[in-house]
């Protein structure tokens, strides 16, 4: 993905396992199939011996986790996270799971989304003598349970979530049980498996696959699980609302060969290419997508559309995000850093470029320029969403209003911006349709918010949008 280009960014994802001997190399595995959802930072806290301890640090999973390290983290239980700094910005005392101990027990907590109601938390519990180790929104959630008077963790734990608003998929792990709880719009998906004795839970189904593990059920929104050595509990929080899974799942950050609420998404993304291709033909003789996420689309819209799909964008999975941060000339340079266009495939052809969202429009523009400099004699630009209007208040990086292209120009202003011969969107009708949501609920389960600015929740007047913070 062009994640770090193109400014939309998943903010992170989680991994946590209970009843295995091997849980933090298992969590490991897990957290490294995870690593298109976050690339900032990872760690792992193990449950063992009766207490907590962790590992974390700055980069990738590979690069924080270094020969030795997993061998001293012993425990039958874990939990792990990837980040994408949003909320809170980036920095080593943000990468979670972060880890608290007090008098009465110790606790870790790795959280996918963004609490909206944050900021409103934060300042009335440094009012009332708080005071925070991070800047990320995640530990707003840890203050609320130690604060309760609940006279059980469990219900410390549930007062705490029914104060929270947004988008949240958290683990949290003690000395004796390993939670889950997903918020009650089910924003962020979030899975339960098996593997053998041993239960385990992950934003994405693929996680299962690497470590050898079986799908057994979605975390329902609303609800509260405890897996302990007594099996697995499960509770409610708050009653479930009509789901609002972020469109964004399916369209860009899940990885192909995972199921999202039952969908599989490289099966989904063919189907926004194919209806892409019912509502936006075009003569031409190739179609290539814009790696990784929009390969799955560009072959559906071939298939759909008669006309031949061609490798025409090549990727480069060696360049690091640094090469694009220390100055704007190297940003500017970004995108080729990132991609080559094949010469020997588009110089002389009619090219349709699918790609999964016009953000700012930058990228699109240089994309296309680079295509007609290999020789391209048109290039006809496929987007497999609806324009992305809104910014984002659950957990995804957008940007403000004011710096995304579709909230100020129309379709023909943009096509002209990055220099394409046509532009066409999917269809919020479409896209819904080519997923395949199930009927019966508004939006029919899925979150447009982007797309329409008719946000699930209440957004807080001092809420910020998911912005990077750089």
């Amino acid at each position: 993905m062009l994640a770090e280009i193109k400014g939309l960014n998943e903010e992170c994802g989680i991994f946590g396992i209970w009843g295995h001997e091997d849980a933090a190399r298992l969590t490991y595995y897990g957290l490294h199939s995870l690593q298109h959802r976050g690339q900032e930072g990872a760690g792992i806290v193990v449950a063992g011996g009766g207490n907590l301890s962790g590992h974390k640090g700055l980069g990738l999973v590979t690069d924080v986790f270094q020969s030795g390290t997993l061998d001293a983290l012993c425990g039958s239980a874990a939990i792990g996270h990837v980040r994408y700094s949003t909320a809170g910005g980036g920095g080593y005392e943000n990468v979670q799971p972060l880890l608290f101990r007090s008098q009465t027990g110790a606790m870790a907590l790795a959280h996918n989304g963004n609490l909206t109601n944050a900021i409103e938390l934060k300042l009335a519990l440094e009012g009332q003598g708080s005071i925070f180790q991070t800047t990320s929104d995640t530990e707003v959630f840890a203050h609320l349970i130690r604060r309760s008077q609940a006279p059980t963790f469990v219900g410390q734990m549930k007062e705490a979530l029914s104060q929270i608003e947004g988008a949240f998929a958290f683990l949290l792990l003690t000395e004796t049980a390993l939670y889950a709880a997903l918020d009650p719009h089910g924003f962020r998906p979030l899975s339960l498996g098996r593997l053998g004795s041993a239960y385990v839970v992950a934003s994405e189904t693929c996680a299962f696959d690497v470590i050898g593990a079986t799908y057994e059920r979605e975390v329902s929104p609303g609800e509260l699980l405890i897996i302990s050595g007594e099996g697995v509990r499960s509770e409610r929080f708050a009653p479930e609302r009509p789901r609002s899974i972020c469109s964004m799942e399916y369209i860009y950050f899940a990885r192909p060969d995972s199921h999202v609420d039952g969908i599989n998404v490289h099966t989904a993304r063919k189907n926004l290419g194919k209806r892409l291709a019912l509502e936006a033909p075009a003569e031409a003789d190739i179609v290539t997508g814009v790696p990784d996420s929009s390969i799955s689309v560009a072959i559906g819209y071939a298939e759909a559309s008669g006309i031949p799909y061609e490798l025409g964008l090549i990727k480069n999975r060696y360049v690091g995000r640094t090469f694009i941060q220390p100055s704007q000339a190297l940003r500017e340079q970004g995108v080729k850093m990132k991609l080559s266009p094949v010469r020997g495939v588009v110089a002389g052809k009619r090219v349709v470029m699918v790609d999964d969202s016009i953000v700012r429009g930058t990228t699109s523009r240089r994309i296309v320029a680079m295509l007609r400099e290999a020789g391209a004699v048109e290039v006809h630009v496929r987007i497999s969403a609806p324009p992305i209007t809104h910014p984002c208040f659950y957990g995804i990086d957008t940007s403000s209003k004011e710096e995304l292209i579709a909230a100020k120009h129309t379709v023909e202003d943009i096509r002209r911006l990055i220099g394409a011969d046509s532009l066409a969107f999917l269809s919020q009708e479409g896209l819904l349709a080519a997923i395949g949501r199930p009927e019966g609920a508004p939006q029919r389960g899925q979150c447009l918010a982007c797309f329409t600015g008719q946000y699930p929740t209440r957004i807080s007047p001092i809420a910020q949008p998911c912005m990077t913070v750089k």
